[in-house]
C-alpha cells in the first residue's frame, strides 16, 4: 500500500475502520439468472446423441414405424388368416379381395368384386372371405403375400449380416497392415468388382439349385465389397491416431489394436452401410425371383408373387398391385430409416 494512500486515510481516522465492509453494500444474485447466463447443456455420449437425431427425424421415425408394422405382420399374418400358403382350393380361383365387414359397402374395395362387378363369393357361395383374393390355383394372396415378406426380410438381413462379417473382416486387415498387403487385397477386389455382380448371382444360382441358402450365398459373393471398402479407410484414417500408438506403446497385440481400440471407433458407418445393405439384398432376392431364378414353388417370396401377379395382370390386376405395393413400403421404410441412421452417426448434422 502507497504512502500516499496511507496518509490519505490516516488523516480521516482509523485505517482499518475505513477498510471495513459493510454487509449492505451487497445485492445477493438470483440464482436462476446465474444458471441463465451459463452457455452449456447437459453432458451426453456419441450414442446418446445419435439417438435424440434419429428421433427428432420424422422421416426416420416413419420408417422405423412401418418398419415394426410389416415385420409384425410379416410375422403373425400367416397365422391369423385361417390358410396356410401351400393350401390350394379347388373353385376358388381368382377370387377378388373381400373382407366380411367391408362387403355390403359397393363404393369401397374389399367388397368381393372384380372389375366387372362380378361377385364370385355370392355366385358359388362361398363362406371363407380373402383379404387379398386369390391366385389361379385357389391360394389365400393374404397369406402368401405376408410369407413371402417374411422370406425377403429373412434373407436380407441374413446376407446384410454375411457382408458385415466379412467386410468387416477383409476391409480391417487390409487397412491396418497396409503396404504390400494392403495392395494385394485391394487388387483381388477389383479383380471381383470388375465383373457385374448380376451376372456373378444369376450364374451361381443357375450352377447350384435355387433354394434360400443359395440365394444369400450369391448375393454374398459380391456384397461385402462396399462394407470392405469402408471399413478399410476408416482404419487407414484412425490407425495412426494418438491413441492407438499410446496403446501400441503399451504393448498391445495386433487383435487387440484392430477388435479394442479402433474398430469400436468404426460402428457408425458401419452400422449405416449395414441399413443400406437390408433393402439392397431385398431387391436382388426380388429381381432373381421376378425372372424365374429365386426361391422355388410352392414357397413365396415378393419377388415370385409379382411374377404370378404379372401373368393375370390385364385380368386380375390385384395380384400384382399388392405384392408390389409391400414390397415397394418394405424397401421405402428402410430407406428412410437408413436416411435417419445415416444423419444421426453424421456430426455435421447434427443440431
Amino acid at each position: 500500500m502507497t504512502q500516499e494512500y496511507n496518509e490519505k486515510y490516516i488523516n480521516h481516522g482509523d485505517l482499518n475502520q475505513s477498510l471495513q465492509i459493510h454487509p449492505g453494500s451487497f445485492i445477493l444474485a438470483d440464482k436462476n439468472e446465474i444458471n441463465d447466463e451459463k452457455i452449456e447443456r447437459e453432458s451426453r455420449t456419441f450414442w446418446q446423441d445419435a439417438w435424440l437425431q434419429l428421433k427428432a427425424n420424422k422421416g426416420a421415425v416413419l420408417g422405423l414405424i412401418g418398419l415394426v408394422l410389416l415385420t409384425l405382420m410379416a410375422l403373425i399374418g400367416p397365422l391369423i388368416s385361417g390358410h396356410t400358403y401351400r393350401e390350394q382350393h379347388k373353385g376358388h380361383e381368382n377370387l377378388a379381395p373381400r373382407i366380411e365387414i367391408l362387403k355390403d359397402v359397393k363404393f369401397l374395395p374389399f367388397t368381393g368384386e372384380d372389375k366387372d362387378g362380378y361377385n364370385k363369393y355370392e355366385e358359388n357361395n362361398i363362406k371363407d372371405s380373402y383379404w387379398f383374393g386369390t391366385d389361379r390355383l385357389g391360394r389365400d394372396i393374404f397369406t402368401r403375400v405376408w410369407k413371402g415378406t417374411q422370406v425377403s426380410l429373412l434373407i436380407g438381413i441374413i446376407a446384410a449380416l454375411l457382408d458385415v462379417v466379412i467386410g468387416i473382416t477383409y476391409g480391417s486387415v487390409s487397412g491396418f497392415f497396409g503396404g504390400a498387403t494392403d495392395t494385394f487385397m485391394q487388387r483381388i477386389i477389383e479383380i471381383i468388382a470388375s465383373i457385374p455382380n448380376l451376372i456373378i448371382m444369376i450364374l451361381f444360382v443357375i450352377i447350384f439349385d435355387a433354394s434360400m441358402l443359395t440365394i444369400v450365398l450369391a448375393m454374398s459373393l459380391t456384397g461385402w465389397i462396399g462394407m470392405s471398402r469402408i471399413v478399410r479407410g476408416q482404419f487407414l484414417k484412425l490407425k495412426n491416431q494418438e491413441f492407438v500408438m499410446a496403446s501400441r506403446t503399451l504393448g498391445a497385440s495386433n487383435s487387440s489394436l484392430i477388435f479394442k481400440h479402433i474398430l469400436p471407433n468404426t460402428l457408425g458407418p458401419i452400422i449405416v452401410t449395414a441399413m443400406f445393405s437390408v433393402p439392397s439384398a431385398i431387391f436382388f432376392e426380388a429381381f432373381l425371383s421376378f425372372i424365374g431364378l429365386g426361391i422355388p414353388a410352392p414357397n413365396a417370396s415378393l419377388g415370385s408373387l409379382v411374377n404370378d401377379g404379372r401373368k393375370m395382370l390385364l385380368i386380375e390386376p390385384y395380384q400384382m398391385f399388392v405384392p408390389s405395393m409391400i414390397l415397394s413400403l418394405l424397401i421405402l421404410c428402410f430407406y428412410l430409416f437408413g436416411d435417419g441412421v445415416r444423419d444421426a452417426f453424421d456430426p455435421k448434422m447434427r443440431k
